[in-house]
């Protein structure tokens, strides 16, 4: 098993310290952990952009972890699909009938949509690769280009906090939802871990924040996560700092649309997008799906079979340029839950690991074969910073280079 030099330290502490003094980011927390445990975690600037009272980032920071969500909901249907709740092959519209009878769109970007009925049948398995054919707002639908789309913000519910507003917003005013292609052809980004949490909701009357605390949670110790800005959560949420035009950080404002945080008006959990956490507590869950593969894990959330489908490539070949043409990422593949590598990223993660991002600047991803797990967080929007991004990969560089087997 590898480790990490006092060297490599150094220089992860040095990264993030210049980070801040260049006022790239204003605050940024980065950790690394194997199956058998942490190898490194640190943090350098304050939870506030321009207010020093707010506190350092430290281990207990609490972020807004947005897209992270989306491991988390896919644990939790394959473990219903495991306990024989569903299967892969369970069409969608049988537990969510909202989404019976979509339609396939020509052109998603048009300005006014032509349409016909889809004719292949959604299925569980779609949602877990996002192979579903629901795609989130076009750019020209949002309140902004840089917005999230109105389902996820709270002025898109004017108070009707409903699944029933919920499908109101994703039907970009069409009767039916719509997709973007025929379920199963193709790979989009979209409300798919939405639904998957509805799922989980409907098959078990439980909540999503109650169900993974009982068998995700819970279970395997991540105390401060949670689909609820608890008070005891909110007294170490790092705020949120927005990015002009002109390079400039600046203070929070609402310049963006967001979730609505306040405990008592949220009225559904949404999957996609929805859970606060300290990253120590989201590595605990990285780490514990390594172990999982390697057949250490005390009490597993899944079956071996289960977490290793989470690393093995599901959508057609062809999808790798859909996936390059979202984030930019050469020669990737989506397995369940988790986007892969095909191919090792020169001094970086190596080939067949498992990532993502969340949209307020939290990173991490999983590294099977050198047995790394990590996680990275700031609270800098728009999504993906450039600033961001350029530190997530000096991190990453600097990490790799410190490793000793």
């Amino acid at each position: 098993m590898v480790i990490l030099t006092e060297e490599g330290k150094v220089a992860l502490n040095s990264l993030l310290a210049q980070a801040i003094a260049e006022n790239r980011v204003p605050g940024a927390y980065f950790a690394a952990g194997t199956a058998d445990g942490t190898l490194y975690s640190g943090s350098a600037g304050i939870r506030s952009f321009r207010d020093p009272t707010s506190g350092k980032v430290d281990e207990n920071s609490v972020f807004w972890i947005c897209s992270m969500t989306k491991l988390v909901v896919t644990v939790a249907i394959i473990q219903l699909i495991e306990a024989g709740k569903i299967t892969l092959e369970t069409p969608v519209d049988s537990i969510v009938p909202e989404l019976a009878n979509p339609v396939v769109v020509d052109d998603i970007n048009a300005l006014e949509y032509t349409f016909k009925p889809a004719q292949n049948k959604m299925l569980i398995k779609h949602l877990l690769n996002h192979s579903s054919g629901l795609h989130y707002v076009p750019s020209h639908r949002k309140a902004s280009p840089e917005s999230l789309g109105p389902a996820y913000t709270a002025v898109g519910y004017g108070g009707d906090f409903s699944w029933r507003k919920f499908f109101e917003l994703i039907r970009n005013g069409l009767p039916v939802v719509p997709l973007a292609f025929e379920p199963g052809t193709s790979w989009a980004y979209g409300w798919s871990c939405d639904i998957v949490a509805l799922i989980v909701e409907r098959v078990t009357s439980k909540s999503i924040e109650e169900y993974c605390k009982e068998k995700i949670f819970g279970p395997i110790g991540m105390k401060t996560t949670s689909f609820y800005l608890t008070p005891e959560l909110e007294k170490n949420i790092v705020s949120m700092t927005y990015r002009r035009k002109d390079g400039a950080l600046e203070v929070w404002n609402g310049q963006l649309g967001i979730i609505e945080r306040e405990p008592s008006k949220v009225g559904i959990l949404l999957g996609g997008i929805g859970t606060y956490t300290n990253l120590d507590d989201y590595l605990l869950f990285l780490r514990h799906l390594l172990q999982i593969q390697a057949g250490t894990a005390t009490n597993p959330l899944l079956s071996v079979g289960s977490a290793s489908n989470l690393f093995r490539p599901s959508l057609p070949e062809h999808c790798v340029e859909e996936i390059k043409a979202f984030g930019g990422w050469e020669d990737c593949q989506f397995g369940y839950g988790l986007c892969l590598a095909n191919s090792d990223w020169p001094g970086r993660r190596k080939k067949g690991s498992g990532f993502w991002y969340g949209w307020a600047g939290t990173y991490y991803f999983m590294d099977p074969t050198t047995g790394l797990a990590v996680v990275y967080g700031t609270q800098v929007v728009p999504t993906n910073d450039p600033e961001v991004v350029k530190l997530w990969g000096q991190l990453e560089t600097a990490l790799y280079a410190g490793l000793k087997d």
